[in-house]
């Protein structure tokens, strides 16, 4: 084997998950081997040494090298990377870290690592090809901007957050896509392979751009019986050898860590209605797993690797396929699907009331509508095949085969005593039809003792094993908070159809959106089917739509998204409950309040394009993106507005980020950049005078008008409507004032007098200040400026430490804890104890230089500090915080959450383990109705002390 040297960028994985932007890839693949009921894939593992550099708490940032001690601590980890070589697999391809040096300056902004022993690529490839469908399942690294590298390894070194724990993880944060190509299209899904040469690692891979020759035959693992039969097809265009994987083993490894690890995966599914189900993850084992591929395959799982294919049956997804195309003459298995959501099957089967004279068989429980016998008129009719509705015939049979799978199912399920049943594989597709088929075969033979679940990854359960069968790759490891779910458009969908891969390059996006926009052709979601009525067994009327859509199998890929594999989220600590805490306050199962807020989501996007594209210089670009981003979102909109589960459980923090992802996706990263600059003057401007008012008061007054400031600031929201025509009636200044006026007690919900009790305490009883506070800022300008820096600031001169927290990403105004150190640093040039605190913490410039020394560790000041939240949206979910946060919250006893987005639509109910303020101007009047029968502008201050609910 040749020996190549290469030059790599240094990359350290801190990137904040949420942001689209691609780097190099590497991938596994699966294709769904449906022709036997198993499915596998396989993905060589990344064996990415990433100890050159220091290693963050999130995703992939690429990260400089700046300084003395970052040139000799990347030194020494080389260096023992290369006393301690990897063990090197023929299987699996690997970075050779043996010699390897940093060359060039090390104050370049991005120093290279030769490898010179490196002769592989880290090309992972994993392919599952079954009898009808071939599943690709491919990782991909991104990164982002740099942000404060300095500042956050001196965040991290004060809280003691450690990159040893990162480096069991050879994954440290990515992607995971799932694309699949028909089996008969061979051609197209060796073509994609090739023309992103994910072989050989992807086109952004070091070795590719490097000009190095690509390793020749790379070894790569395949399951489904495809590996078999297509082995030399792979080996003669692409150059690859196959390594086959057993088809069980990854069935049963995708599954248990879909099971484990994704928090919305499984649900239920009756009479058209979804419902998810949490699985504890201590309970899992055993349970029966159905994979309906060709064939079906029961399997009895009994843990990790512990399982035993118990039963099967060779009617399933091949035999609906096969026959339905010679009794139709389909020329798809969509379009056999699609012909059976318009059929009437009681044309066709022999029903109760057909041989009862139009009555029940009550005495055994049969109603009139119950299906006898399947295909039983053609028995005494004398009609010829043509003189029956193919839409008929594809309804009957559906129904024939999915009975049988639910009925079979279950007699399994009995006979080990299994009380859940899980549905995978390729012949489900999503369809509800199916679904409700076999969820009321298996509640009607169990008397609702069993349920019947399915899986929305159902089809990628052995791609997502074979990806497993690596060893090292963390993937193993991760749990559901450690892993986020995004709905990119990925590939464009016109009629509900996907034409081709998804796209990755923005070019491409926009070539589509300018063809679609020529073409003029109208987006259209895949529409659900109505609830049927049931009335029996097999009493199912026949579905009715409200279109012409099906949600085939190619448009239903729209429901399964891109996982983002983030070893470094952490559930934060302080919650009071982890079991029980819901973020989403707003429940949008609730149809009127789905359709309120995706209206309000409509309305707004105009104004937040204008924002976006005239952050960017209003150019041409920029209005073409824009266009393509509004088009995008409502082509979202319509198809949640159809199918509110489409992406799992919906909550409106999960629609709100969805924008916030679209927005990134077409590349805009701050679309409110320039306002939040422009409102941030203005704000400074006026802090001096407000810090010399609240010093003019005696305590008490100065914390009642600390809080009335919070609450008064936090009008400045971009995210209301009815701010926005704020907006245009005054300056920022005259805003704010016009709102302390008006801040009149009691608010809507009032528990200052018992937080003013526990900070200043009453009559003789008093208590110890808070040891430290973190503080969940929301807004740019008057908000953090004249609102929480002041109430920061009032608790440090009480001797508390305070840690703001702040966005990672940007989403409309809100400030990012990437803007708050400068924000700081200008309102310390006001104020002492903002000032040396801010130098206590390492917040202003002249204090980094000591950044490494412990952040002035021996300042007789409280430090103020500054982490990031490791959000991108207006709210929060406390079940994935960065690392940062959850490190600094560990000795927390106060926290502060500010804002509609993180203390109103999210986290009005949760409980926390220390005591927890929130603070809120309500901006919406259907909110303030729906939480407390109040009105627009009422205001919140609810506190809660930690004994309520420890």
């Amino acid at each position: 084997m040749l020996l190549h040297p290469v030059r790599m960028n240094v990359f350290v994985f801190a990137e904040p998950v949420r942001n689209p932007r691609t780097k190099p890839q590497f991938l596994g693949f699966d294709f769904d081997s449906i022709h036997s009921g198993f499915g596998g894939g396989l993905m060589a593992d990344n064996q990415t040494n990433n100890k050159t550099g220091s290693e963050s708490e999130r995703g992939d940032l690429e990260e400089n090298i700046e300084d003395k001690e970052d040139k000799e601590e990347g030194e020494k980890e080389v260096s023992a990377a290369s006393s301690n070589p990897m063990q090197r697999s023929s299987s699996r391809p690997q970075l050779d870290l043996s010699r390897a040096a940093i060359q060039g300056d090390f104050d370049d902004r991005n120093p290279t690592i030769l490898l010179p022993n490196q002769s592989d690529d880290i090309s992972h490839l994993a392919l599952d090809i079954g009898g009808s469908l071939i599943k690709l399942v491919y990782f991909s690294r991104h990164e982002e901007n740099p942000s404060d590298n300095r500042r956050k390894r001196a965040i991290k070194q004060r809280f003691g957050v450690s990159n040893v724990n990162r480096r069991s993880y050879p994954i440290l944060g990515g992607r995971l896509h799932f694309v699949k190509f028909e089996t008969g299209k061979l051609n197209e899904c060796l073509d994609f392979i090739s023309s992103k040469q994910l072989h050989h690692g992807g086109i952004d891979s070091p070795s590719w751009n490097a000009g190095i020759r690509p390793v020749e035959n790379p070894i790569i693992k395949a399951t489904g019986g495809g590996a078999y039969k297509y082995a030399d097809v792979f080996n003669e265009r692409l150059g690859v050898s196959i390594d086959k994987e057993d088809e069980m083993n990854c069935l049963v490894a995708g599954a248990n860590f879909l099971l484990k690890a994704i928090r919305h995966e499984a649900f239920t599914h009756m009479e058209g209605q979804k419902d998810f189900v949490q699985i504890d993850h201590n309970d899992l084992f055993p349970y029966l797993l159905v994979n309906i591929g060709s064939g079906v395959s029961m399997i009895k799982v009994d843990g990790d690797g512990k399982f035993e294919r118990v039963s099967g049956t060779n009617v399933g997804g091949g035999t609906y396929w096969g026959l339905g195309r010679l009794l139709t003459k389909c020329k798809s298995f969509d379009e056999l699907l699609e012909l059976s959501q318009q059929g009437d099957s009681s044309k066709v089967d022999m029903l109760v009331g057909d041989i009862y004279g139009g009555m029940d068989y009550s005495k055994i429980g049969l109603s009139a509508s119950t299906i006898a016998s399947s295909f039983g008129k053609a028995i005494s009719e004398t009609k010829e095949l043509s003189d029956y509705r193919p839409e008929d015939i594809s309804l009957s049979l559906l129904r024939m085969i999915s009975y049988n799978i639910g009925q079979i199912s279950y007699l399994n399920a009995l006979r080990y005593g299994l009380k859940r049943i899980f549905f995978g594989g390729f012949f489900i597709r999503g369809h509800a039809y199916t679904m409700d088929t076999i969820s009321f075969a298996v509640q009607f033979w169990s008397k609702g003792q069993a349920q019947a679940m399915f899986l929305r990854h159902e089809g990628f359960l052995g791609a997502l094993g074979a990806f497993m069968s690596y060893e090292k790759h963390g993937l193993d490891d991760l749990m559901a908070h450690q892993l986020v779910e995004r709905f990119p458009m990925g590939a464009p969908y016109v009629g509900g159809k996907i034409h081709g891969p998804p796209l990755g390059d923005l070019n491409e996006k926009i070539s589509w959106m300018e063809k679609f926009l020529q073409k003029g052709t109208e987006i259209t979601a895949p529409v659900p089917m109505a609830p049927p009525g049931t009335t029996g067994m097999g009493g199912f009327d026949r579905p009715s739509s409200k279109g012409h859509m099906l949600r085939s199998d190619a448009s239903a890929a729209l429901t399964i998204g891109v996982l983002h594999l983030v070893p470094s989220l952490e559930v934060f600590p302080l919650l009071a409950d982890l079991k029980t805490y819901e973020p989403n306050t707003i429940d949008l199962s609730d149809r009127t309040e789905l359709e309120y807020w995706f209206t309000v989501l409509s309305e707004h996007t105009p104004d937040l394009v204008d924002k976006a594209v005239a952050s960017e210089g209003g150019t041409d670009d920029a209005k073409r993106r824009g266009d393509a981003f509004a088009r995008a979102l409502s082509a979202h909109l319509a198809r949640l507005i159809e199918e509110p589960a489409a992406y799992g459980k919906l909550g409106l923090a999960n629609l709100l980020e969805l924008r916030e992802e679209c927005l990134r996706e077409f590349q805009f990263r701050d679309a409110y950049i320039s306002i939040k600059q422009r409102e941030n003057e203005a704000s400074l401007t006026v802090l001096p005078d407000l810090l010399m008012e609240l010093d003019s008061m005696n305590e008490e007054d100065r914390l009642l008008t600390l809080v009335e400031g919070v609450l008064a600031a936090n009008i400045f929201d971009w995210g209301s409507r009815a701010c926005v025509d704020l907006y245009h009636k005054g300056t920022i200044i005259e805003i704010y004032r016009m709102s302390r006026k008006k801040m009149q007690r009691p608010w809507r919900v009032d528990d200052f007098d018992k937080f003013k009790e526990r900070m200043l305490g009453c009559g003789e009883k008093k208590f110890q200040p808070y040891k430290k506070a973190l503080l969940f800022v929301d807004n740019s300008g008057a908000d953090i400026i004249l609102g929480m820096l002041p109430l920061a600031r009032e608790l440090l001169r009480q001797g508390t430490e305070v840690v703001l927290v702040a966005n990672s990403l940007p989403a409309l105004n809100d400030v990012t804890a990437y803007e708050l150190p400068e924000i700081v640093a200008e309102a310390a040039k006001h104020c002492d104890i903002l000032r040396k605190s801010a130098e206590a913490g390492g917040l202003l410039v002249d204090a980094m230089v000591n950044a490494q020394d412990g952040l002035k560790a021996s300042s007789p000041s409280v430090p103020l500090m500054v982490v990031e939240n490791g959000c991108g949206s207006p709210c929060i979910d406390f079940r994935q915080v960065s690392s940062e946060l959850a490190a600094a919250a560990k000795d927390a006893d106060l926290i502060i959450l500010e804002g509609m987005g993180r203390s109103l639509h999210t986290n009005f109910n949760a409980k926390f383990k220390c005591d927890a303020l929130k603070l809120a101007m309500v901006k919406n009047q259907r909110l303030a109705e729906k939480l407390f029968n109040g009105n627009i502008y009422d205001c919140v201050c609810r506190f809660e002390p930690a004994a309520q609910h420890s």
